[in-house]
């Protein structure tokens, strides 16, 4: 088939049209007429209707979108898609200086690269042998969503890499990191086309592209002016380049659309000065950014300075102002979070923040509101924080009439009625009501979870249709479920309705301090629950503790001493432990026969990283604390071993770097037996 005339001109015609693409969409500087253009695509056609076998993802009449999706399928990222720590000034420029700079005195001379912040999607790109086969969206960071047919809508975007011969190779396979956008200009006059054909509008070019990127048909993906900036190499199959800003020539020699307005600095000073030249050509910018990305050029230096939490320290997002305006505050509204905290919100008098309409607005908690002195009726000012979330600055006191209200923060849960707390000295105010309305779906995930009771199967989804039927009001109604109960449920069968049912009846086995967990008593987690199974052996001794009695137990303070005896006192909660107890769940702490000090792994400090063959997460940690060992979520010095199993985190270069011995699961068995 090479020998065909009529396949290479095939071939030649993809080549020419990723050619003109590039040029038009990414240089824009075409070479040749839209007339002439449109004869190349039209002949590609031509040929691809007579020979569909033809037909590969990388053609250019792929670009229109394909069959609508019934869902986004899950991706994986090669390695986490982070996101980054915040600055706000440039003496939070100057601070994060010399944080990295203690910790590496390279800093001290290192140059940096400064790039735009894009107010868009963040994608992920896959090419093998140059030709792009996945794209996905960030996602958590470490699993994002399939959206590859919307992608190849993109006309920026490379179908094949390279678009033009140069001579920068590309690597066998190769993921790359952008950012998916409108131009300011594509967004005015897409609103002005839909306008006039009496269709709704939007309001702003990042939420427009997100929600076109995420649209199931990817017709209607291709339908608007979507573009992107491509501005990092995720992995590789080759070496990659050593500084940033030789990452993003690579990146252009390859046919990647890069930002124009890379800026490179040789020094901290050069950075800060770039900063102000950023924030005076704000609202010149084609596209909307919320800020600067300020990275350090030396990508090994940039690496070796590790994380913070989830962000790179070698990174700092410099975010541009918020834009402030006033309006009138209308009233207060409560909300009942998930985990019980009771957070006030502000109603307010409808008005546009960055061509956002804005209705509703944060204030933080109830002390905000009182050293604030906001008064209903008063006219504040309100801030998009980070150009997203908007929240009340505070009131123009000048402005006031005499007709404003001061808000009292409520007595009794607006949900459930029941009576809130509050810990003297803490900002949040919290229903404990295990069977609060507006808490049961999370109450009920936690304590199904893993280091709960871990009933396996029980999803979030299966939670929320067992509370929107009313089989569940409770934790405690999951052990009263019937099998005709379950088959009610969307997607359930004999076998799966079985399958849960026997999961329930196995966490009827769970020991105290699972159950402990899994009461969701604030302040207490798993390490605190078996100290108290530990003390109290049964539920009955620690429901009628005291402050003082708890307060004897290590790790146990004043606020959450309080907040185990007030949670037994509540009516709601009382009337779950009884329908546990009715149900059976009602475990005993057996004393150990053997002390701690006797054990094989006493003394030692595990940390667990990747996907072990032989254990769960949770049954390793279970298994090491059995032996006698502490198992803790970060490496330091203080850690004994690193326990690896397969695809390993960022643990296993910060336990190399501290020296820290790392071992397997077959190692670990060999340590035990020793």
């Amino acid at each position: 088939m090479s020998q065909d005339p009529l396949y290479q001109e095939y071939e030649n015609l993809k080549k020419q049209i990723h050619y003109h693409d590039y040029r038009y969409y990414v240089l824009d500087d075409p070479v040749i007429s839209d007339a002439e253009y449109d004869r190349l695509i039209l002949r590609l056609k031509q040929i691809e209707f007579a020979h569909p076998e033809w037909i590969t993802p990388d053609s250019p009449s792929q670009r229109v979108g394909g069959m609508p999706q019934d869902k986004f399928n899950k991706v994986r990222h090669p390695s986490p898609i982070l996101s980054l720590a915040n600055g706000f000034e440039k003496s939070d420029v100057l601070a994060w200086i010399e944080r990295i700079r203690k910790l590496d005195a390279r800093v001290a001379t290192a140059d940096f690269v400064l790039e735009p912040k894009i107010d868009g999607l963040t994608v992920v790109l896959t090419y093998q042998n140059g030709v792009f086969v996945q794209g996905a969206t960030r996602g958590d960071g470490e699993v994002g969503e399939d959206i590859t047919a919307n992608l190849r809508t993109i006309r920026s975007l490379p179908l094949v890499i390279p678009v033009e011969q140069n001579n920068v190779p590309v690597p066998e396979w190769v993921v790359v990191r952008g950012e998916a956008f409108m131009f300011i200009k594509d967004f005015e006059e897409l609103n002005k086309r839909l306008e006039q054909s009496g269709e709704k509008t939007y309001l702003n070019p990042r939420n427009t592209a997100a929600g076109s990127l995420r649209q199931l048909d990817p017709s209607l993906t291709a339908s608007r002016p979507i573009n992107i900036f491509v501005y990092a190499i995720v992995a590789s199959s080759a070496p990659l380049p050593q500084t940033q800003w030789e990452q993003l020539q690579t990146l252009k020699a390859w046919g990647f659309p890069v930002a124009s307005d890379v800026q490179y600095c040789a020094s901290v000073e050069e950075v800060l000065k770039g900063l102000d030249q950023w924030r005076e050509k704000r609202d010149t910018l084609p596209y909307e950014a919320d800020g600067v990305v300020i990275k350090i050029n030396d990508l090994e230096l940039a690496s070796s300075l590790g994380y913070v939490g989830k962000d790179p320290r070698g990174a700092l997002a410099f975010k541009f102002p918020a834009r402030e305006i006033s309006t009138r505050l209308l009233d207060i509204g409560v909300n009942v979070g998930r985990t019980g905290v009771l957070t006030p919100y502000a109603i307010l008098e409808p008005v546009e923040i960055g061509g956002v309409i804005v209705k509703q607005a944060t204030l933080h908690n109830f002390d905000f509101i009182r050293e604030k002195d906001i008064r209903i009726g008063d006219r504040v000012m309100v801030k998009r924080a980070g150009d997203v979330i908007p929240y009340v600055i505070g009131p123009i006191v000048e402005l006031r009439t005499g007709d404003e209200r001061v808000f009292i923060p409520p007595e009794m849960c607006p949900a459930c009625g029941q009576p809130v707390s509050h810990v003297e000295g803490e900002v949040a105010w919290y229903c404990l009501n295990v069977t609060c309305p507006a808490q049961i779906i999370r109450n009920v995930e936690h304590f199904v979870s893993r280091g709960a009771m871990d009933i396996v199967g029980l999803g979030i989804k299966i939670v929320e249709q067992l509370v929107e039927k009313g089989f569940v009001q409770s934790p405690a109604d999951l052990y009263f479920l019937s099998k005709e109960d379950l088959l009610t449920l969307e997607g359930f069968a004999d076998k799966k309705a079985e399958n849960i049912l026997q999961a329930i009846q196995n966490s009827r086995s769970r020991p105290l301090s699972r159950l402990i967990t899994a009461l969701g008593i604030r302040g207490v987690g798993e390490v605190m629950a078996g100290e108290l199974a530990k003390h109290f052996k049964n539920l009955d001794a620690l429901s009628k503790a005291t402050v003082q009695q708890l307060m004897e137990i290590e790790g146990v303070g004043p606020n959450i001493a309080q907040s185990i005896v007030e949670w037994f006192t509540h009516s709601g909660n009382q009337e779950f432990l009884r329908k546990l107890r009715e149900a059976g769940v009602w475990p005993t702490e057996q004393t150990p026969v053997e002390s701690v000090e006797s054990l094989p792994l006493a003394g030692l400090t595990f940390v667990v990283t990747g996907t072990l063959k032989e254990f769960s997460r949770e049954g390793i940690k279970g298994y090491l604390e059995r032996l006698g060992a502490k198992v803790t979520d970060s490496v330091s010095r203080n850690t004994s071993y690193l326990l690896v199993g397969e695809n390993p985190g960022s643990k296993l270069e910060k336990a190399r770097q501290l020296g820290v011995r790392i071992i397997t699961e077959e190692e670990l068995k060999q340590l035990v037996s020793k």
